[in-house]
């Protein structure tokens, strides 16, 4: 099993942003796995790149998930990323 890298893409202030941390501090702590988080507000690549989208969450770099995060949906593509 390898360990796939979880990135969530937010900003300060965000409703959606503060779910979004929930549900995936949760899937990755039921993984065993850690997770980052970089805020859009100190990155200008990451806020033209995102722009409206946050939150989002990226798996192994591939953006899965935006707005509001389907909590099944990213369970499923980190079990998928750590098979490998």
């Amino acid at each position: 099993m390898r360990t796939p890298e979880i990135v969530l893409v937010a900003r300060r202030e965000c409703h959606l942003c503060e779910a979004a941390r929930e549900v995936v501090a949760r899937v990755a702590a039921d993984a065993g796995l850690e997770w980052t988080e970089r805020l859009t507000d100190d990155d200008a690549d990451l806020a033209a790149r995102f722009a409206e989208e946050v939150p989002v969450v990226l798996v192994d770099g591939v953006q899965r998930d935006f707005w509001r995060i389907d909590e099944a949906r990213l369970r499923r593509t980190v079990a998928a990323a750590a098979r490998g």
